[in-house]
C-alpha cells in the first residue's frame, strides 16, 4: 500500500493549484488525474483553446471593420488544419510547463481514475493497467464538470456537438445550431460566426445571458442581432434528427412550432459537477441536491480529512475561483488559520463585445431590494473607445448611497475581461467611489472609464454631463 500526505484528485486548475501549493508547503504530494496531460477542462478543452480561437475570430473581425477605416483585406483564407495545429501548440506549451513544475516540486503524479475506499484510503485504477491502493492524511477532490446533457436531444450524430467537440474545429460548417444562450455558447458562436459560418442561437428564457445585468446585455445583442442569422428567444429545442445533408431541429416557442435545418448542431446548456463514482459512500463527505460537494469557509466537507475545491464545489464554476480555493485547502492542510471569504470574484464573458462584472449586480441588489447608486458611464464619450471604432462599451459602477463605498462593477466593451481586475479590487478592498475618482488613469485608455464611472457618481464628470449630486 502507497502512502502521501496529500492526495489531490484531479489535475484541473483547482487540483494542481493545491498540490503545487502544498508541495510548496512542504507536504508530500501525489496528483491523480485520468488525462495524459494536466490542466483539466479548463486548459485542455475549455478556456484556454476558446481564447486562442477567440483571439482568431477577433481578428477576422478587426481586418473586416477596418474597411470602414480606410483600410482592406482581402478575403481571409483560413486553414483549418494550420489553425488546429496553433491551438494545439498554445495547449501543449502550458501542459508542458505544467508538466515540469511537478517534476520540479517532486510531486508524485498517476494518470488514472480513484475512488475513496475509506476516509484515508483510495484506490486508484491506472491507465497502464493495474490497481494501486493509496493511503493519504488529507485529499483534496477537485474533479471538475461536465457539459450538461439533455436526454430529448440526444443522438448518434457526430453532427451534434458538445464545447468540447465544437473546440476540435474539424471542419467550418455553412450553418450551425447554438443551443443555449450562455456564455459558452455566445463565444463559440461569435468564434464560428467570425470563420464565416451562419450562426444561429436558440434560448429558452426571454434574452440571451440570463442573470446578467440586462443593461449590458443590451450590447451584446445588438452587435450579435447584426451577426448572427437568427436568435431565437423564449423557444426550446423539442427534437433532434439528422438528414443527409445536416440536422433537422424543430422549435417551440412564444411564437408557435417551426424547423429549421443545419450541418452542425452545438449543445450548450451549462455544466455539471463531477461528483459520481467517487466511493463517496464509504466517506461523510455531503453532496447537496444540484450535485455539489458541501463545503465550509476552508474547503473542508463533512469528512475533516477530505476537501473539495473549483466546480464540484459550487459556483461560480469558474477556473480563477478555483485556483484561490485551492490554495486555501492547501493551507489548511498545512495547519494554517485562514479560509476562502471573497467578496468580488470576477466574471468574463469572452464574446465580442466582453461582458464583465464583480461583486453586486444591479440584477442581485433589485432581487434583494438593496438600495444602491448606479453610476455609468457611456464609452461614447470615450476617446480611446472612439479611436478604437469600439463606442459599444458602458462601465457602471454599484456603490452604496450613503457610505459611497463601491459594491459591484460591471463593465460591457472591448477589453471588459483586461479592465475588471481594477472593480475587483475596489471591491474587495472597500474602496469609496471618491477613491476612483481621485486616482489618476492614463489617458488615453480605456482604464479611464472607471474613473470617469466614479465621477458621475458625484456629478462632476467632464464628458458626461450630469446633474449635481447634492
Amino acid at each position: 500500500m502507497a502512502k502521501t500526505q496529500v492526495a489531490v484528485i484531479g489535475a484541473g486548475t483547482g487540483g494542481y493549484s493545491a498540490a503545487f501549493r502544498a508541495a510548496d508547503l512542504g507536504l508530500q504530494v501525489t496528483l491523480i488525474d485520468r488525462g495524459p496531460t494536466l490542466g483539466g477542462v479548463c486548459l485542455n478543452r475549455g478556456c484556454i483553446p476558446s481564447k486562442a480561437l477567440l483571439h482568431v475570430a477577433a481578428l477576422l473581425n478587426e481586418a473586416r471593420e477596418a474597411e470602414g477605416w480606410g483600410v482592406t483585406f482581402g478575403e481571409p483564407k483560413i486553414d483549418v488544419t494550420k489553425l488546429n495545429e496553433w491551438k494545439k501548440s498554445v495547449v501543449g506549451k502550458m501542459t508542458g510547463g505544467l508538466a515540469e513544475l511537478v517534476k520540479r516540486r517532486k510531486i508524485t503524479y498517476q494518470q488514472g481514475s480513484a475512488k475513496f475506499v475509506s476516509s484515508t484510503a483510495l484506490t486508484v485504477e491506472k491507465a497502464g493497467g493495474g490497481t494501486e491502493t493509496l493511503e493519504f492524511e488529507h485529499a483534496v477532490l477537485a474533479t471538475g464538470s461536465r457539459p450538461t446533457v439533455i436526454p430529448s436531444l440526444q443522438t448518434k450524430s457526430n453532427r451534434v456537438v458538445d464545447s468540447t467537440g465544437a473546440l476540435e474545429l474539424t471542419d467550418i460548417p455553412k450553418s450551425m445550431l447554438v443551443v443555449g444562450g450562455g456564455y459558452i455558447g455566445l463565444e463559440l458562436g461569435t468564434v464560428y460566426d467570425a470563420l464565416s459560418t451562419r450562426v444561429s442561437v436558440v434560448e429558452m428564457m426571454p434574452g440571451l445571458l440570463p442573470g446578467v445585468d440586462r443593461d449590458l446585455v443590451s450590447y451584446l445583442a445588438r452587435r450579435l442581432q447584426g451577426r448572427f442569422e437568427k436568435i431565437m428567444l423564449e423557444t426550446t429545442v423539442v427534437s433532434l434528427e439528422e438528414t443527409k445533408a445536416g440536422v433537422r431541429a424543430k422549435f417551440k416557442g412564444k411564437d408557435g412550432d417551426s424547423e429549421a435545418e443545419y450541418e452542425k448542431v452545438l449543445i450548450a446548456v451549462g455544466r455539471r459537477p463531477n461528483t459520481q463514482n467517487l466511493g463517496l459512500e464509504t466517506t461523510k463527505v455531503q453532496v447537496n441536491e444540484r450535485g455539489f460537494v458541501v463545503v465550509d469557509e476552508q474547503r473542508r466537507t463533512a469528512e475533516g480529512t477530505i476537501f473539495a475545491v473549483g466546480d464540484i464545489a459550487g459556483e461560480p464554476m469558474l477556473a480563477h475561483k478555483a485556483v484561490h480555493e485551492g490554495i486555501v485547502a492547501a493551507e489548511v492542510i498545512s495547519g494554517q488559520k485562514v479560509a476562502f471569504e471573497p467578496h468580488a470574484i470576477p466574471a468574463v464573458v469572452f464574446t465580442d463585445p466582453e461582458i464583465a462584472w464583480c461583486g453586486l449586480t444591479q440584477t442581485q441588489a433589485e432581487k434583494e431590494r438593496r438600495t444602491v447608486k448606479v453610476a455609468k458611464f457611456p464609452w461614447g464619450a470615450s476617446g480611446r473607445a472612439t479611436t478604437l471604432g469600439r463606442n459599444d462599451g458602458m462601465t457602471k459602477l454599484l456603490v452604496d448611497p450613503e457610505t459611497e463605498r463601491v459594491l459591484g462593477v460591471g463593465i460591457v466593451g472591448a477589453g471588459a475581461g483586461e479592465l475588471i481586475a481594477e472593480g475587483a479590487l475596489a471591491v474587495e478592498m472597500a474602496a469609496l467611489a471618491s477613491d476612483l475618482r481621485l486616482t489618476i488613469h492614463p489617458h488615453p485608455t480605456l482604464s479611464e472609464t472607471i474613473m470617469e464611472a466614479a465621477e458621475t457618481f458625484f456629478g462632476q464628470s467632464l464628458h458626461v454631463y450630469a446633474a449635481k449630486r447634492s
